[in-house]
């Protein structure tokens, strides 16, 4: 891969995890530098059945084809966990109206007793809200959370190797109470000759995206030295990032990249499936300490004054959502309305 005439996002084979150890040592290599250099992917031979991922995108195409009324019992201003169902236009990037809905779907837990778990962050904690209409979708997110969970945990197993870390590094963090996210997101058509915001560019802020996108839609672009790169959907393929928490981890020598979605033209429309693994939301992401050859190319944590890096990952997740979704925040968290 270079690095001066990207024009497409690199790929990634992981079931070189599975081979000798040159194949091992092989991808290592194509991890660091991919994501030192560019912070996204295409990842192939990830294990993840495809007739599994068929049926997800035609469940929830399912599910965005209910009747209003039953996806607005769902609605997440009903969950102080911020959790549920965001009508069109009903989230915010970078102050901006992104044009999407999508169901919102963390782990499936009880909410916790605030007056114990006292920080703010824990409200993120809870359960979900499911479509009674289609009780095949929660089987299926279920699933999905579960599986992707075990992949991304093998590529941060390999992410540590490459960086001269033990294998084990991240796992401390990342225990039976890790807080991964899936959204289960539509597009519909908007753009015309003028593009269309359907997310606005944003660096991820957790520890790693895996994203899978319904196939022959496009609209993703990631920011390359200035310039946007189409990332169009590769058959079978998610594309991987790393979020700002591991760029933290690693002092800025991975990068978390700047990238955006383009709304699908009137007509049309967009199924993806985001999915963020997290920590445990009182984890703090620990720091590597390089090999020297490794840590005289870091560039050093991305500071940006309107959106500061916290040591607790809870402390960003929740500061995310309070920017994206004020309405959960006015009818559950008034407290935080300032923030």
């Amino acid at each position: 891969m270079t690095t001066t005439q990207l024009t497409s996002l690199p790929i990634i084979d992981f079931s070189l995890a599975e081979g000798n150890e040159q194949e091992q040592a092989e991808l290592r290599d194509q991890l660091r530098r991919v994501t030192h250099e560019v912070g996204f992917f295409y990842l192939t031979g990830h294990g993840i059945d495809r007739d599994f991922i068929e049926e997800f995108v035609s469940t929830s195409r399912e599910f965005f084809t209910l009747p209003e009324e039953s996806k607005l019992s769902l609605e997440n201003t009903q969950s102080p966990h911020f959790r549920g169902y965001t009508r069109v236009g009903g989230e915010l990037t970078q102050g901006k109206v992104d044009w999407r809905e999508q169901l919102d779907i963390g782990p499936e837990r009880p909410a916790l007793d605030r007056t114990i778990f006292t920080e703010d962050f824990w409200a993120l904690q809870g359960p979900n809200l499911w479509p009674e209409e289609l009780p095949r979708l929660r089987e299926l997110s279920e699933r999905w959370i579960t599986e992707l969970s075990v992949l991304s945990r093998k590529l941060l197993s390999e992410w540590a190797a490459a960086l001269g870390a033990p294998s084990d590094f991240f796992d401390a963090s990342f225990d039976e109470l890790s807080a991964p996210l899936l959204k289960i997101v539509r597009y519909p058509g908007k753009s015309g000759e003028i593009p269309q915001q359907g997310v606005g560019a944003h660096k991820d802020l957790g520890v790693l995206t895996l994203l899978y996108v319904e196939e022959g839609k496009a609209g993703l672009q990631v920011e390359y030295e200035g310039e946007w790169i189409d990332a169009p959907p590769v058959s079978g393929a998610f594309v991987v990032n790393i979020g700002e928490m591991l760029e933290v981890a690693t002092n800025g020598y991975l990068k978390a990249t700047l990238h955006r979605v383009i709304s699908p033209e009137i007509g049309n429309d967009r199924i993806s499936f985001p999915f963020f693994y997290a920590p445990r939301l009182n984890a703090s992401i620990p720091t590597i300490e390089l090999p020297e050859e490794l840590a005289e190319n870091s560039r050093g944590i991305t500071q940006d004054p309107n959106n500061v890096l916290h040591t607790i990952f809870g402390e960003n997740s929740l500061k995310s959502r309070v920017r994206a979704h004020p309405n959960v925040v006015e009818a559950h968290h008034p407290h935080l309305m300032s923030n």
